[in-house]
């Protein structure tokens, strides 16, 4: 693997979910996933509010979101971001729209209904919204600085994709083209140090938004908005390394961890489980 394009979702099914059938008796839906978020900017204000996103799912994933999932219902959403382009019959504009293809889905919901918030603790009941890109720099970072004085990078990341055709048996590739944005000192640093081409991972959120053109149709691009950008295939200088493999003797002794040995008292763990078999729901 050259790449890494995997989103990882938690969140709610605003719509039911409508099945279909391809020319070829393949079943596919479309889940409208909402994930509420919550986060603190760089000025440590905090800021919450829903993103939105397409999911595609197909085969037996699609028949079980669709006989299974209602509107509310919460769902794990593990897949891949696909962005599709085409032009349009009537107008001849180019469109584009970005979906996350499900490769697994798991339901969260209890059997005997969803459980009441709980007043106390409402940090414990956060949705995800993670996305991990592994891939290369297309073009130098883009700086701009907003209005209120905040530095902002705006740069894309290209990952590969390459699968068995199941009708030809050839091997196919896909490019897949990600917008990212960096926010604050984290935008300073990534627009001083990589460059086109650099090899970079990329963790944060996946976030919609629409804007209008000129002529007034309404447009939607989707971004990975970072909060953290590593640069990949760097040289570490702190580390030593050696062409000898290490050997090892049934005498030898596990090194004794740093908290035991400095005299730290540590609880004992029960790991015995209280909750039988038969109580679990599902």
């Amino acid at each position: 693997m050259f790449s890494l394009n995997r989103i990882q979702l938690i969140g709610y099914l605003t719509q039911p979910a409508t099945l279909r059938q391809t020319p070829n008796g393949t079943s596919v839906t479309d889940l409208n996933i909402a994930t509420p978020y919550t986060f603190t900017t760089d000025s440590g204000e905090t800021l919450s509010g829903v993103a939105y996103h397409t999911v595609t799912a197909w085969s037996g994933m699609a028949d079980v979101a669709a006989q299974y999932l209602k509107p509310g219902s919460q769902v794990f959403i593990s897949g891949r971001l696909q962005t599709d382009s085409w032009e349009d019959e009537k107008t001849s504009e180019k469109k584009s729209k970005t979906r996350i293809v499900a490769m697994d889905m798991i339901m969260l919901d209890p059997r005997d209904g969803q459980i009441q918030v709980p007043a106390t603790a409402k940090q414990l009941t956060q949705c995800l919204n993670r996305a991990d890109i592994i891939g290369n720099a297309t073009k130098d970072p883009e700086v701009r600085t907003t209005t209120s004085g905040q530095t902002v990078v705006s740069m894309g990341v290209a990952t590969n994709e390459r699968w068995k055709d199941r009708t030809s048996n050839e091997i196919k590739e896909r490019a897949e083209f990600h917008n990212v944005v960096i926010w604050g000192d984290l935008a300073k640093l990534a627009a001083e140090t990589i460059k086109k081409g650099n090899r970079v991972h990329i963790t944060g959120r996946v976030q919609t938004r629409s804007w209008e053109t000129k002529q007034g149709s309404k447009r939607y691009t989707t971004e990975v908005i970072a909060d953290t950008v590593s640069l990949l295939g760097v040289k570490n200088t702190d580390l030593t390394y050696s062409n000898e493999a290490p050997t090892f003797s049934k005498s030898s002794k596990s090194e004794v961890p740093a908290a035991v040995s400095s005299g730290v008292e540590v609880p004992p763990v029960n790991y015995e489980s209280e909750v039988k078999v038969e109580d679990l729901p599902f």
